[in-house]
């Protein structure tokens, strides 16, 4: 086995502020990182869990149930449209997406001027996709209405931060997942009480579509990648993959529609699986030699020894990645933190 080349942060990091997040992962990973995240800190701690909360601002909004559903301080409640509102008269909020990555460049900015931070590294924001969001929180009668309402509210967060941050020093992150839950259930069926058929015609395709359009958002300066993800609640997908044929179908096809390059594309695998049957889909993958391929098979759970395992399967079929979690390490037990950044350098070499 050879050493994987490079690590990426999928975006969570379980500290409390930028400055640490930034700066400890410069100290520990170096040289085998290209982008650094902020690590989702504050109320993003939860992925997209604070945005019920921003959107229940919005005039035409409501919530589903008398009684709050918190997840820490957040009140995940889904929303639905009041009686009587069209999804066209919605003027949402800011969604804090652009405010907290300003906020946290400016940190990121000053620890690489005082080079904590190597010369070269970009700014990691990540951003949900719209199905994320209306998918999750909204009434299944209502997402196919507040969807185009809400990317376009998205759209002016990515505008806002492509306006004030220099475009060589960013890099934009596509989270998929909700998107794994529909295609998972052959768009039938989800897990908060409604349907996705109605929503979608031909999930595969139409997906597909929103996140080739996601991605040509991103000016060519602006390095672009894409977050594919089961799901991390409580540290569970959602369901597990039963191999990687799914992802590898996934990716082809947003390569395919793009109407640019990838810099990166993050898969998931699961702890357990360091078997030839899951990781042999991945022969099938067409990625331009120019993408970065980062597998998400560093676990916290079995450290370098795992990882390495997981690694020596995956070469048997993909020779060439980098090492990533499998979904961001918010959620992970405190004091875990630098253990997990420890086996990323552990496992793989740098750039």
């Amino acid at each position: 086995m050879t050493a994987p080349v490079g690590a990426l942060l999928v975006g969570s990091v379980n500290y409390d502020d930028a400055e640490t997040t930034i700066r400890t992962a410069a100290e520990i990973l170096g040289a085998r990182l290209r982008r650094i995240p902020d690590g989702e800190v504050g109320p993003r701690f939860h992925w997209i869990a604070f945005q019920p909360d921003v959107l229940a601002l919005a005039d035409g909004l409501e919530r589903i149930g008398d009684e709050p559903i918190l997840v820490g301080p957040l009140d995940v409640r889904a929303l639905r449209l009041a009686d009587g509102i069209e999804a066209s008269d919605l003027v949402l909020p800011p969604l804090g997406y652009a405010s907290a990555a300003i906020e946290s460049y400016g940190t990121f900015r000053s620890l690489r001027d005082a080079g904590a931070v190597p010369a070269g590294v970009r700014f990691q924001v990540s951003l949900p996709t719209p199905v994320a969001v209306v998918g999750a929180f909204f009434a299944a009668e209502d997402r196919a209405a507040v969807e185009p309402v809400y990317r376009d509210a998205l759209l002016r967060e990515l505008d806002e931060i492509l306006s004030v941050i220099p475009h060589e020093d960013l890099a934009i992150q596509w989270d998929v997942a909700v998107e794994f839950a529909i295609i998972e259930s052959g768009g039938y069926e989800d897990r908060f009480g409604g349907a996705y058929r109605g929503w979608f015609d031909d999930e595969w395709t139409e997906l597909v579509d929103r996140l080739a359009e996601l991605i040509a958002r991103v000016p060519a300066d602006v390095e672009v990648g894409v977050h594919l993800c089961y799901g991390d609640a409580g540290e569970q997908h959602f369901v597990e993959p039963a191999d990687t044929a799914n992802l590898t179908r996934f990716a082809n096809a947003i390569v395919a529609a793009a109407a640019r390059d990838l810099t990166w594309l993050h898969l998931p695998v699961p702890i357990e699986r360091d078997d030839d049957a899951y990781f042999a889909p991945l022969e099938g993958l067409e990625l331009p030699e120019s993408t970065e391929l980062y597998l998400g098979l560093v676990h916290r759970e079995d450290g370098p020894e795992g990882a390495a395992r997981r690694i020596a399967a995956a070469q048997r079929h993909v020779p060439v990645f980098g090492v990533a979690t499998e979904c961001g390490i918010g959620r992970a037990p405190a004091g875990t933190t630098e253990g997990i950044l420890e086996t990323h350098a552990a496992v793989a070499r740098a750039w």
